[in-house]
């Protein structure tokens, strides 16, 4: 529970959940629900009371500063009955804390020192608010710090020595393949009648497919004793899913595309220049948002205007005036005119219409051209994309690392010699 109403507003997003759902799963917990909370301590209370009949451990994050909004610690109290008593060596730590800064406490800081009766402090060495531990039947509570700063390094002490042996000894282990260039529904119809049964076996494995924008993942999740043990059933599992879904795998150990991408450029010592349009340098962004890609990526070109294409790439004129800026020998001269220029082995075109407005009924929104070019390889296509511009934006440059990773996959011929 991520207790905060900034956090129910569209200018903070609680990461803290992402972090300790990822911990818990590797000592065995399966975490049933995630919830934000206002500064409401009713409202918090009623939410505790019902995890109360059903969770095994409830960790809360946030509301533990020395404010009247900060309930969290009043909320528990008031749920499980408890008076509070003050520790007076954590105002001291506080006070202490704030000499060092040459600032004085305010009496207000206090409020952080108030422990509900029997609970177990969990030092804070980042900040001023103290973490609890507190147990309540079947179930644990664990009261955490908002900041991740303070969060982090707390929970971590906690997970090693409080919940580790919780667990039962098992561990939830997870393998994520991540699919483009197919619709949900055709991977999922490839995949289920081989993902179905593992449900059932000894070391089963739970499987969830998620739809992104611009690719598919499939989540496999094993609950065993060791990573060892684990990778003995995903492994022959995961490679049973690149057998039926082919090359639209590109990843199976959690990498961007555009981390694959820049692999195997750098694997096969290929610089990759690129010429935009509809897509306004985000090709080149996530090309760049790799460490190191300036080892593979030589220039990008945004070239938006036809005089533009023109001028910088060399598109001839004529072509746009018989094709349209938005098509395949558009695509594929900016294509040629980029990595002429650049003096590079791969150069990509991308040209398209992102809307909301500049589409026909023969070209509507959505409508883009792609061109890949390496040596004497070329591949150009013309994709219909669909969604708002910033949509048609990010699939387009998918599109085109996609496009490139395939042309860049060794082939039978490359593995034999």
């Amino acid at each position: 529970m991520a207790v905060g109403s900034e956090l129910l507003t569209p200018f903070r997003v609680d990461t803290n959940s992402l972090f300790i759902t990822e911990r818990l799963n590797t000592v065995g917990f399966d975490v049933r629900l995630k919830t934000v909370v206002g500064d409401n301590v009713d409202e918090l209370s009623a939410l505790l009371r019902q995890s109360l009949t059903w969770a095994d451990l409830i960790v809360l994050t946030g509301g533990l500063g020395p404010t009247a909004d900060d309930i969290t610690r009043d909320a528990v109290a008031s749920v499980l009955g408890l008076p509070f008593d003050e520790d007076e060596a954590t105002v001291a730590r506080i006070r202490e804390r704030f000499t060092r800064r040459g600032m004085v406490m305010q009496e207000i800081n206090r409020r952080q020192a108030l422990v509900p009766r029997g609970a177990a402090l969990l030092e804070n060495p980042n900040g001023t608010a103290p973490g609890l531990w507190m147990e309540h039947g079947k179930t644990a509570i664990v009261l955490l710090p908002g900041p991740p700063r303070e969060m982090k390094p707390m929970f971590e002490a906690v997970l090693r020595d409080r919940l580790a042996h919780l667990g039962g000894g098992f561990g939830l282990f997870r393998r994520v393949l991540k699919i483009t260039g197919r619709p949900e529904s055709e991977v999922d119809a490839r995949a289920q009648p081989i993902y179905g049964p593992w449900a059932h076996q000894e070391v089963p494995i739970s499987t969830t497919i998620l739809a992104v924008l611009g690719q598919i993942e499939l989540h496999l999740t094993a609950t065993a004793a060791s990573a060892e043990g684990a990778s003995r059933v995903l492994g022959p599992a995961v490679r049973a899913l690149q057998r039926a879904l082919g090359d639209d795998v590109y990843s199976v150990d959690g990498s961007a595309l555009e981390e694959v991408v820049g692999a195997a450029l750098r694997e096969r010592g290929l610089k990759v220049a690129v010429a935009e349009s509809c897509t306004g340098g985000l090709l080149t962004s996530r090309l760049t948002d790799v460490p190191g890609s300036s080892g593979y990526v030589d220039r990008s070109e945004v070239c938006y205007s036809n005089q533009a294409k023109i001028d910088s790439l060399g598109v001839p004129a004529s072509l746009i005036d018989q094709h349209g800026a938005v098509s395949e020998p558009v695509a594929r001269a900016m294509a040629e005119g980029i990595r002429k220029k650049a003096g590079t082995a791969v150069g990509i075109g991308v040209t398209g219409i992102a809307g909301p407005g500049g589409g026909t009924p023969d070209k509507p929104v959505g409508t883009v051209a792609i061109a890949v070019l390496s040596g004497t390889d070329a591949r150009v296509r013309t994709f219909q994309f669909v969604g708002a511009r910033e949509m048609v934006k990010f699939q387009s440059a998918q599109a085109a690392l996609n496009m490139l990773r395939l042309m860049l996959k060794p082939s039978a011929a490359d593995g034999a010699s």
